[in-house]
């Protein structure tokens, strides 16, 4: 049996290369636009809530300012992160991912418990026994997985007008296109950070072993 099953390596590559495209094109979406409303409508300064700076080329994509060049890249790998999230969501049911690997148990959300994995971390001492993941690292990836990414996918067909056309209560969930918007660069910003996060973990606690784990799977007494 492998550490992390074929459905999870997968989605795991082709998810980052995803993010990747979704963010840089994204932020060249904003340079057209860069302020921040809520509610329905908002055009004047006066109105934001934030004035987001300008993203410089070499972090966006195109590299170069073209609103239309980079809603085709977020358009295009904005479909291939809904589907590759959702294969992957019924994989991880079928191959039991969630419930052995993600899913949280009471005793793990006693004070005294998450206490200790924090104290852990900051100890830089990764290594939970009988378990894939610890309890930080669950929620982290709960809230990566249940939250945050199907928010950046509902937001963001909130933002479309054809589809708040045909679906307007998604832009209502959020009291109007503007504040889809508003949530969908919060959320985006707060994904990077997890990222940011995750690889700093990574490379502090056996960076070569866990990249070639999620390459080829790696040895384990149980599938992920």
């Amino acid at each position: 049996m492998k550490r992390h099953a074929l459905s999870t390596r997968l989605w795991h590559w082709i998810n980052a290369i995803s993010l990747v495209v979704l963010f840089m094109s994204g932020l060249n979406i904003s340079n057209a636009h860069p302020r921040l409303y809520w509610g329905e409508w908002g055009f004047a300064p006066e109105d934001a809530w934030l004035h987001v700076w300008r993203f410089p080329g070499w972090a966006t994509i195109p590299g170069h300012y073209s609103l239309a060049a980079a809603r085709d890249w977020h358009v295009l790998f904005a479909w291939v992160f809904a589907v590759s999230l959702l294969l992957f969501m019924i994989a991880a049911l079928l191959n039991g991912h969630f419930r052995r690997d993600i899913a949280t148990r009471a005793s793990e959300w006693r004070p005294a418990a998450i206490w200790a994995d924090v104290r852990a971390h900051l100890r830089f001492e990764f290594d939970h026994p009988g378990a894939k993941y610890n309890f930080l690292q669950k929620a982290a990836y709960g809230v990566v997985l249940f939250v945050l990414l199907p928010l950046m996918i509902v937001t963001g067909m909130a933002m479309s007008p054809g589809m708040d056309a045909a679906w307007p209560f998604l832009s209502e969930m959020f009291g109007g296109r503007q504040s889809a918007r508003s949530v969908h660069f919060v959320v985006a910003w707060l994904l990077f950070g997890f990222v940011v996060l995750h690889l700093a973990l990574v490379l502090l606690n056996k960076p070569a072993r866990h990249v070639w784990d999620m390459i080829a799977g790696g040895p384990s007494d149980e599938a992920a």
